[in-house]
């Protein structure tokens, strides 16, 4: 009966969230209905398990959630994304119009723009391009998406994505952890993608199919934003709440490309930095001590790195834009808020997690995991596909995985010598895989936003989303069970 409850609870929530309701009813009722089918008692579940694990969730990622969209609103509120990706058109020119797009957003996300506000500024700049290059508009999501939420949010070392920080409090890594793999998959990701939306285009160009052929007229405003229903299933998969984009004020004028793109660099390099000069050589150990919770500098590096980051890029985006923006409190205001629907939709699921995993019919599953061939990988891949896809979310998926099977792992990494570097990336790429299906908000707004449709794009988003990032964990899961992590 235990194991039924769990499947009939993730049914509950996967059915119903689809729908639209809020993933913060759903996820605490659902674990309940776990609970009662295992006899468990539910109060105790409820506020010791549900809320102690959302909670624990909450206080390790808050600062990465409130700079992440705090630095993405100001990029926006500034005209710096915008400028970015226009000066990525002008180098390139109208004839590669796929290879700009995919640039554009790459650079943006990498630098720690996140992915729903580079989607609202993406989508109106490739409407106009693909416009006049006359490809056709069901290739717009795709290739934002190529850009956008592949390798820049699961692959590349150093991204500062909140999946790409999951893992470390786990695992005790870095942003950077298992470089040179990264490196490869990212290579493999935007390789593959690229060849596979420049053969559609070419195809396209041959049969005769222009930008507005078998397209739906559609409309790239930023009213899409204010969908409740876009909003309920972006906040669960991503970490802004896309309501917040119509808020503040935008810039009336734009900082040049070189201008704008110097708070990305800040950022790359300061988490550089953070990660491997500054941290390293300091003594942290009175971390040990009860008051500082008993932990280690390796369980909290990560995400300090990632938020001093963030924060010195919000820093120099201020100083840089200072007078050319409006509204600096508004804009200011509107990101803060933007973060904590997110962090509390993710910090919901993993309390529904927590719950699922404190089970005895659980057990069963964790054993079902453990046995899966081909070492623990593979096992680990497929945890977190299998978890993400229910759950149309990476990072919800990835901390349910880690939350329930984290430990288990490092005691296996242990005994077999494997670097938990190499778990991190095999973990981040696999939530970043089967994420992207039908019901997953980032691919629901992102064709909304590109004015198309599942029927028309959707497939094109799978093989560069979901195919090339599944050959990517495969050579990843391959070069490091033969060479170990680099």
């Amino acid at each position: 009966m235990g194991l039924l409850g769990i499947l009939i609870a993730l049914a509950f929530l996967i059915a119903v969230a689809y729908r639209g309701w809020s993933v913060l009813l759903l996820a605490p009722l659902s674990a309940l209905i776990a609970a009662w089918f295992s006899r468990e008692p539910l109060l105790a579940h409820w506020t010791q398990t549900f809320m102690g694990s959302a909670a624990q969730f909450i206080a390790q990622f808050f600062p990465i959630f409130l700079l992440g969209a705090l630095f993405g609103k100001l990029m926006d509120d500034s005209g710096s994304v915008q400028a970015i990706a226009r000066g990525m058109t002008g180098a390139l020119g109208t004839r590669r119009v796929i290879l700009a797009v995919v640039l554009a957003g790459a650079i943006v996300t990498y630098g720690g723009v996140n992915v729903f506000v580079a989607f609202f500024v993406l989508g109106p700049m490739a409407m106009s391009l693909f416009r006049s290059a006359d490809i056709p508009r069901r290739l717009m999501p795709a290739t934002i998406a190529l850009g956008s939420m592949t390798f820049t949010m699961t692959a590349l070392p150093g991204t500062p994505a909140v999946q790409n920080a999951i893992p470390m409090p786990f695992f005790g890594t870095t942003p950077f952890a298992a470089p040179g793999l990264g490196i490869i998959a990212s290579a493999v990701m935007l390789g593959f993608g690229l060849w596979w939306l420049m053969r559609a285009e070419t195809k396209a160009r041959r049969t005769g199919e222009g930008f507005a052929s078998r397209s739906v007229e559609g409309s790239a405003e930023r009213s899409i934003a204010d969908d409740p229903f876009l909003r309920e299933r972006a906040t669960a998969s991503h970490e802004f709440d896309p309501a917040e984009l119509n808020r503040g004020q935008h810039s009336h004028s734009a900082p040049g490309p070189l201008v704008a793109a110097i708070p990305l660099i800040v950022v790359v390099l300061v988490n550089l930095l953070m990660s491997f000069v500054v941290l390293p050589r300091m003594d942290f150990s009175f971390l040990s001590e009860e008051r500082w919770g008993g932990t280690s500098l390796s369980a909290v590096a990560g995400v300090w790195s990632v938020a001093v980051a963030l924060a010195a890029g919000v820093l120099v985006l201020l100083a840089l834009n200072f007078r050319r923006m409006p509204s600096i409190r508004e804009s200011m205001d509107s990101g803060a808020n933007a973060s904590v629907l997110p962090l509390l939709t993710v910090a919901s699921l993993v309390g529904f997690g927590a719950v699922v995993a404190a089970l005895p019919a659980f057990a069963m599953v964790r054993e079902w995991v453990l046995s899966i061939e081909g070492g623990p990988l593979v096992s680990l891949a497929v945890a977190t596909n299998i978890l993400a896809a229910l759950t149309g979310s990476a990072s919800g998926g990835l901390s349910i995985a880690l939350d329930a099977l984290g430990e288990t792992y490092m005691r296996l990494a242990a005994e077999q010598g494997i670097d938990p570097a190499l778990l991190h990336r095999v973990a981040v790429i696999g939530a970043g895989t089967l994420d992207s299906l039908p019901h997953n908000g980032a691919v629901i707004t992102l064709l909304a936003v590109c004015g198309t449709n599942h029927k028309e794009s959707y497939f094109d988003i799978v093989m560069v989303a979901i195919v090339g990032a599944i050959a990517s964990l495969a050579v990843v899961i391959l070069l490091g069970s033969v060479l170990g992590s680099f």
